[in-house]
Order: structure tokens, then C-alpha cells, then sequence
């Protein structure tokens, strides 16, 4: 696993996992309405150096990048970018309703909202509501993604994501704009407020995880589910630290002897352990993209659906076993 990459996802954790659990019956979030030019963008390449989709985007006509991230409730713009574009009359609107968002470590963070105009090749999102939040490293291309939007669960509930992990590449469709694929297999996932759950095994205990496409590593854990899990068992942890909103928090990593995704089986697989978040709906577990690596995946939020297909890649093969 890239451990890099990992460490960013931690962040991105304060940033738009759990920076998405807003206490929802305060805010009105409208449903943001997809304009596509024929139903569905081209295949997009990823624009950061990161296992975890990104595409070159337009807010408020100024380029920038966004992380498209199943594990987000809300979408995200960074603090700094939208001074800049509120500086030069870009964002539609402003508005002063507090958002409390929860970070790993549970460092909580006040932020507020603004409407913004966001379009990429081939779909215009117009009238976003986004939160306004310091995303520090993430927004950062030399130290994270370089990602100033992130696209949540808001957006992407009106959409339809396929994801081709070995080409590194993502397309947005219309509801019913593209079939599937004939070799297409479903994984039994489950929609709780509002995001993709699916049960794993680890060391074969169940564990329910939200499939987050912004999260790079096979499977990160709370301490409380780690725990559960038997990970704290006396085996070797490995300590590091995690970019997190505005700064840094201690991480620990666990080798798992074996974690089960669909009809795949990882050996010797590394976890990801984050201090536990006394917040509303904060997950328990997340399974990132590397548990779908050299796979093609869809998911449809509006359907609770998700489908996986294998793709040519060697590297795969070597890191896991069929049962």
C-alpha cells in the first residue's frame, strides 16, 4: 500500500468523512441538479499522484482540481481557494449558517456555506452548495492531492461513477445513460445515511465499512472497532502520523492476517487505525480504493448499488488470493 497516500486519506478524513457529518436537520441542502452533454462525461484521468479519483474541474470558472469521494456527506471547498474566488466575485452565493465538522483526533472545525458554479468536461454541476473548510494538505499539490473541491455524496447521488482503477480514470453518467458491463458482478452494499455500505471480514469477523473512493488504503478502523476486531492483541503496530485538518495526529497501522472484499481475499493486509470520533454517523470502518485495485467499479449511491469487474493488472495478483 502506498503509505503516502494513506496518510493523506487520514486527512482527508477530517476534511470530508468527517468533515461531512453535519448535524443534517440544521442544514437545507439542496439536491444539486447534473446538466450533461450527452448524458455522460469521457473516460477522466486522475490529476494527482494518488490511487483516489481526481479531475480537472472549472468553480466559479477558475480550474482547479476535485476528489470525487463516496465518503464525503457533503462537498468540500477549501477555505483559501474560496477567499479567492468570493475576492473576485466568483461564488454565487454566501451563506452564514454554521457548519460543525468533526475530524480524526476529534478536532472539531466551524466552517459555513457558499454556492458555487462547477463544471468539468461534459457535466456543469450549477448552483453547488459546498462547505467552506480548511482542508490544508489536501488542498496542497506538494504535500496532498492538490484537490480544492471535493465532490460528496450530495453531488454524486444524482450520478452514476465508474471508476477504472488500472487505467486511472472516472467518468460521471446520467441514471440509466450507460449499461453496464456484461462481466459486471454485484456486491451486496447497503445505503445508510446517505453513503455505500458493505461487510467484510477481517480475520473472519464481520465488519461493516463505507466504500469511500477518497480513501486510498485496503481498509482503515476506529480504535473502538479495531479493538473489537482483535487487532490490539499484542501483534506489531507500526505508529506514524496523519494529515488531518490544519495539522497532524498519531496513526497506527496493523497487519492483518487476512481482510475479504466481495470474493477477493488479502493476505498479510495492512489497517489503518484512527482515533475514535464521538460524533453523530461517524463510520467505524472505510474501505478504499485499494481493496478494488486492477478492478473496474461502479457505484450508484440513488440505487444503493455496486458492481465490480476485473481488468488486466499483474500487480493485483501478486498481493491477493481467490478463495
Amino acid at each position: 500500500m502506498n503509505r503516502r497516500g494513506m496518510l493523506i486519506r487520514l486527512g482527508l478524513l477530517a476534511g470530508a468523512v468527517g468533515g461531512g457529518w453535519w448535524f443534517k436537520d440544521k442544514v437545507l441542502w439542496p439536491t444539486p441538479r447534473p446538466v450533461f452533454d450527452g448524458g455522460a462525461t469521457p473516460w477522466l484521468s486522475y490529476r494527482a499522484p494518488a490511487v483516489t479519483p481526481t479531475v480537472d474541474v472549472t468553480v466559479g470558472g477558475v480550474p482547479t482540481v476535485a476528489l470525487i469521494d463516496t465518503g464525503a456527506q457533503y462537498s468540500v471547498l477549501d477555505r483559501a481557494f474560496h477567499d479567492r474566488l468570493a475576492a473576485d466575485g466568483r461564488e454565487r452565493l454566501s451563506f452564514p449558517l454554521p457548519l460543525l465538522a468533526y475530524g480524526v483526533g476529534g478536532r472539531p472545525q466551524v466552517g459555513r456555506g457558499a454556492v458555487v458554479d462547477v463544471a468539468m468536461e461534459g457535466l456543469a454541476l450549477p448552483g453547488l452548495r459546498a462547505a467552506i473548510l480548511d482542508l490544508g494538505p489536501i488542498a496542497d499539490r506538494d504535500r496532498g492531492l492538490g484537490a480544492q473541491l471535493i465532490l460528496g455524496q450530495d453531488a454524486l447521488e444524482t450520478l452514476v461513477l465508474d471508476i477504472e482503477t488500472g487505467a486511472r480514470r472516472s467518468r460521471l453518467s446520467a441514471p440509466g445513460a450507460l449499461a453496464l458491463r456484461a462481466d459486471a458482478r454485484a456486491l451486496p452494499a447497503r445505503r445508510e445515511a446517505g453513503s455505500l455500505r458493505l461487510d467484510v471480514t477481517l480475520e473472519g469477523r464481520t465488519v461493516e465499512a463505507l466504500v469511500d473512493t477518497g480513501a486510498s488504503s485496503l481498509l482503515a478502523l476506529s480504535r473502538r472497532s479495531a479493538e473489537a476486531a482483535g487487532l490490539y492483541d499484542g501483534r506489531d503496530l507500526t505508529r506514524g502520523s496523519s494529515l488531518v485538518l490544519g495539522g497532524q495526529v498519531g496513526a497506527q497501522v496493523a497487519r492483518a492476517r487476512t481482510v475479504g472484499v466481495g470474493d477477493r481475499t488479502f493476505a498479510d493486509a495492512p489497517v489503518a487505525i484512527f482515533g475514535d470520533v464521538s460524533a453523530p454517523g461517524f463510520p467505524g470502518a472505510l474501505l478504499g480504493m485499494a481493496a478494488f485495485e486492477g478492478q473496474a467499479l461502479r457505484v450508484d449511491l440513488a440505487r444503493a448499488g455496486l458492481w465490480t469487474a476485473e481488468t488486466p493488472d499483474l500487480r493485483v495478483g501478486r498481493r491477493r488470493r481467490r478463495r
